[in-house]
């Protein structure tokens, strides 16, 4: 019988989950109208605000993160409603489209895939908005699809400078690895995944809301049930939940929000600052391109240009000899970029495995020297102490 391959996972999720927490979902379920439910929903719930650093309802969904964005969306707005949609890569395009969908008038910002939002197009279309027709700016906050990171701090300055324009962020790849002070920054809506930096399973998303945001529901009229926020937020005043949750991934939760809280915020994100510093370094010393600017890079994910191999068959290589699996491209860029995951639960070991496997896979095939790999190593090892 052939041994079972251990399958690491350098994508932008599902991302790898703790012993700790595998062993909390495996729990038996308890029944979720009980008070031992209830308490463990108050439990994530002050958990979850320390991580969003917020005073805001988080309120728990079970759905992935696209649910937690369209519920925000849809909440808030009503239809015909004009609202600036950033569009930098996949997450962005996909905001647009669903804004569309429910018959939204979209104003797009785009940016070259690989670049960042540029905050003086929001900026400039927010202050000629004399009549205060905008009702919010939707966007990304870390672009997985391209590797990029967008000035959400700037960006919401500017909406909060707008005064009647909600800000409605997709922070599923940015909550749990970079700092993202949900109330200082004044932000109304901030949407999270479970798969990402949460080091759990897929199945849950998270989203944050605003009294402004709130105030923002009662005049909506966009069509919703499942997703009617104001249910969720009148059963987490009970501890509890409008409908059946997933409880073996609050289990999860619970234990995967103790173990953040035992690293500390800091310590999280200076984590995720290294590993970034590690791979992008190692991956120019390897005589690779990133495909995004070095001074906008993704805290979560590094993506790199493929000229000298399809980046499918080098994807199946290191998958096949390594058993490392490294995302690919999307969309025009299927093929021509990997992308190599740094989010939630990853070690410095991680990072050097995976340096050293796209290394090896060059070297083998007569794209760089040994001397280059060594190289990329030293440079990886010193960002990591």
């Amino acid at each position: 019988m052939a041994i079972q391959k251990k399958l690491s996972l350098m994508i932008p999720g599902p991302t790898p989950v703790p012993e700790r927490v595998l062993q909390a979902l495996g729990s038996h379920p308890i029944g979720h109208r009980s008070k031992e439910f209830q308490d463990l929903v108050y439990s994530t719930t002050q958990k979850l605000r320390w991580l969003h650093q917020t005073k805001n309802d988080v309120l728990t969904i079970t759905g992935s993160g696209t649910a937690a964005m369209e519920a925000g969306i849809i909440n808030t707005l009503s239809k015909g409603d004009k609202v600036i949609c950033g569009e930098n890569g996949k997450f962005g395009q996909r905001w647009v489209k669903v804004a569309r969908a429910f018959g939204l008038e979209v104003i797009e910002i785009n940016s070259k895939w690989g670049e960042p939002l540029n905050p003086n197009s929001i900026k400039k279309i927010l202050e000629n908005d004399h009549k205060k027709e905008i009702k919010a700016v939707i966007l990304t906050h870390s672009e997985t699809s391209t590797g990029v990171i967008n000035d959400l701090e700037t960006i919401s300055k500017y909406i909060r400078n707008h005064e009647k324009a909600l800000s409605i962020i997709d922070c599923v790849t940015s909550i749990g690895a970079c700092n993202v002070p949900t109330d200082e920054w004044g932000l109304d809506i901030v949407a999270s995944g479970s798969q990402k930096g949460y080091m759990i399973p897929p199945g849950l998303s998270f989203i944050s809301v605003s009294e402004k945001a709130w105030d923002a529901c009662d005049k909506s009229n966009l069509p919703k049930f499942y997703l009617d926020l104001k249910f969720y937020k009148k059963s987490l005043n009970n501890n509890s939940n409008p409908y059946t949750p997933a409880v073996n991934l609050i289990f999860a939760l619970e234990e995967s929000l103790k173990m953040m809280q035992e690293e500390g915020l800091e310590n999280i994100f200076q984590r995720h600052e290294k590993h970034k510093l590690a791979v992008s370094n190692a991956i120019q010393a390897l005589n690779l391109k990133l495909f995004a600017d070095n001074n906008s890079l993704s805290p979560s994910i590094t993506a790199i240009e493929s000229t000298q191999i399809d980046a499918e068959a080098f994807r199946k290589i290191i998958k096949d000899r390594y058993d490392i699996l490294l995302a690919g491209g999307q969309d025009h860029l299927k093929g021509k970029i990997f992308r190599v995951g740094h989010l939630g639960y990853i070690n410095d070991r991680d990072i050097m495995v995976a340096i050293s496997a796209i290394g090896l896979t060059l070297l083998e095939q007569k794209i760089i020297s040994t001397e280059k790999l060594g190289k990329a190593l030293e440079v990886a090892e010193t960002h990591l102490q």
